[in-house]
């Protein structure tokens, strides 16, 4: 399944337009606070530790959406926009959602 952030896919047609689709992940503040314990390879203010954990997140929202987009009869994901956000008192958990339009192209 083909997923963009553009509106549209070079050379192929929108056939239909099948809905808005959504993943969304949330990461609790456990998950954060152990990562925070068992840092040990930040370099240059970098954590790889966090980064891989974000990118799981991103990536499950992802296939979130796209199994949502598939079950509307969609083959591909267009204008897909990833947000981030903190919630929770205190900022204990983060969500990564992933929303975009299901077509057929």
């Amino acid at each position: 399944m083909i997923v963009t952030t553009t509106n549209g896919i070079e050379g192929r047609a929108v056939q239909r337009y099948c809905g808005i689709v959504t993943g969304e992940v949330i990461v609790g503040a456990n998950l954060f606070r152990d990562l925070f314990a068992s840092v040990r390879d930040i370099v240059g203010g970098r954590s790889g530790a966090y980064e891989e954990v974000l990118g799981r997140a991103r990536e499950e929202a992802l296939a979130e959406m796209r199994a949502r987009a598939a079950s509307l009869g969609g083959n591909a994901v267009i204008g897909v926009d990833l947000d981030y956000e903190v919630l929770g008192s205190n900022g204990s958990m983060l969500m990564v959602s992933a929303t975009g339009t299901a077509v057929q192209i």
